[in-house]
């Protein structure tokens, strides 16, 4: 008899979760899937918004499922329906309607919401966003921002961090004269340096971007503008804040689950509840809410041959956190342990080209690769991932790994010819697929690089593997039959 597994959260590690499923019980013989999605979209990748800010994308583009996907994977999908409350006693889940679902299985991919500061004027009295605010999480605050901005319209971010410097590089993009309050003396902090935080900073500002560090809101005020704590007062039209995010993790709280900044999981994405499972950014493995997409994907995968019985000895052990900034014309890829500094344990190396926009930093321990900060140098940025995925020693000549280079006259291993990488080598991340699935979708027929994202969807995700993903094919194509 098959087990009834409810889903709660359509956003991507739900949809990725279902599809996991579905891939190891296609005929729902195993389980019997049903998803609720308090959205009323169907999933979309949300990695992509700042390009819907931007103009290089419409909405439609960034769904990950078509219409008819539910019906075709046996999938019962609701959207637009909210769950209010877990009846651990009775195996239920209560819906904003007042029905019930029962399960056997419960798992929360409910993610994260942004986060609003304490500044005045920022919310209503009733709670919700004040006039000429709006949060940048999904896509109904993209609809929001542009409605409130728009070419020549005067914007405040507020948060240096990625998403704030994602919108800020897409509102500029619009025509949109944009000003960036960070209370940190530099950009990214929890990913970058000082010395990478400042080309970053430098970068952004030649795009256009009004870059103010050490600065916090005081309050906005509709029609007059927004008020700092050095006493200036911002002309600005409207207010974008991306100063972070907060799990959505109260659905398991007041169902008596624990929780610690998210629903504190074990290494089978178990609660205190073995019934119910979370995945994703409302998660907390290991005391930690990654916040990226990869991690709940691997999540997701590990839940899934739990939950159907495909390896009952899967577990999830934590992800190599790689960062990359989705902002068009700046290449920034943050891996590993990048704050390290020099000392008895790590070697560590940078270069710093700030008139050109360059900053490369890597943070070796035991000849291998544990972090790394690749800023303007797309090639280096590309080699660092691989040699941090792969675990292999690095290369004699370090300069040649800071700037991405082969060393001259030598094979390079995992830095060089798709031929002698592995086929464990991760290529897209976001969707963690590594060379050998590549290679098995060019054999069964997937010849072109859109074919090749069709079948695996490498490169539809921040789309920093595009250029990896189209050297393995031209690989496969020239080798007469793509042996590896």
């Amino acid at each position: 008899m098959s087990r009834r597994i409810v889903l709660v959260g359509y956003g991507m590690v739900g949809a990725r979760f279902a599809e996991e499923v579905r891939r190891r019980d296609p005929d729902g013989s195993r389980v019997r899937l049903t998803v609720f999605g308090a959205e009323q979209h169907r999933a979309y990748n949300r990695v992509l918004l700042s390009g819907v800010l931007g103009g290089g994308l419409r909405p439609e583009q960034l769904h990950l499922h078509e219409p008819d996907w539910a019906a075709e994977h046996q999938v019962t999908l609701r959207t637009g329906t909210a769950v209010t409350a877990i009846d651990r006693a009775a195996r239920r889940v209560r819906l904003a309607d007042g029905t019930t679902e029962p399960y056997d299985e419960l798992v929360l991919a409910t993610g994260s919401r942004a986060w609003v500061p304490p500044t005045d004027g920022l919310l209503a009295e009733d709670g919700a966003l004040a006039e000429g605010v709006a949060t940048f999480r999904d896509m109904d605050d993209c609809v929001r921002i542009l409605r409130l901005t728009g070419a020549g319209g005067r914007v405040a971010v507020l948060g240096g961090g990625l998403l704030g410097l994602e919108a800020a590089r897409g509102l500029v993009g619009r025509g949109a004269r944009v000003t960036v309050l960070h209370p940190v003396e530099h950009l990214m902090e929890r990913q970058l340096d000082s010395g990478a935080g400042g080309v970053l900073a430098a970068a952004m500002r030649g795009l256009g971007v009004d870059v103010r560090l050490g600065v916090l809101a005081k309050r906005w005020t509709p029609g007059e503008g927004l008020e700092t704590d050095d006493g200036a007062v911002l002309p600005v039209d409207a207010v974008v804040v991306a100063a972070g995010v907060r799990a959505n993790s109260e659905l398991a709280a007041e169902a008596g689950i624990v929780v610690s900044g998210g629903v504190t999981v074990d290494d089978r994405m178990a609660s205190s509840d073995d019934l119910v499972h979370a995945i994703g950014d409302c998660a907390s493995h290991a005391n930690t809410v990654s916040g990226l997409v990869q991690p709940g994907f691997e999540q997701a995968r590990v839940l899934a041959d739990l939950l159907t019985g495909a390896d009952p000895a899967a577990r999830y052990t934590g992800s190599p956190l790689v960062t990359r900034l989705k902002a068009r014309d700046i290449d920034l890829t943050s891996v590993g342990d990048a704050l390290t500094e020099e000392s008895a344990e790590f070697e560590v190396l940078r270069l710093e080209d700030a008139r050109r926009g360059r900053y490369a930093k890597i943070v070796l321990r035991d000849d291998r690769l544990v972090g790394a900060i690749m800023l303007g140098l797309p090639d280096a940025g590309a080699s660092v991932v691989q040699l941090f995925d792969s675990g292999a020693p690095a290369p004699e000549d370090r300069l040649a790994l800071l700037l991405g280079r082969a060393r001259p006259g030598e094979p390079q291993g995992e830095l060089g010819s798709p031929a002698l990488l592995p086929s464990a080598t991760v290529i897209c991340r976001c969707n963690s697929v590594d060379k050998g699935r590549l290679v098995a979708a060019w054999r069964s027929g997937a010849t072109d690089v859109a074919a090749l994202s069709r079948a695996t969807r490498a490169g539809t995700g921040c789309g920093g593997c595009r250029q990896a993903v189209s050297g393995i094919c031209d690989w496969l194509s020239a080798s007469a039959g793509g042996a590896a």
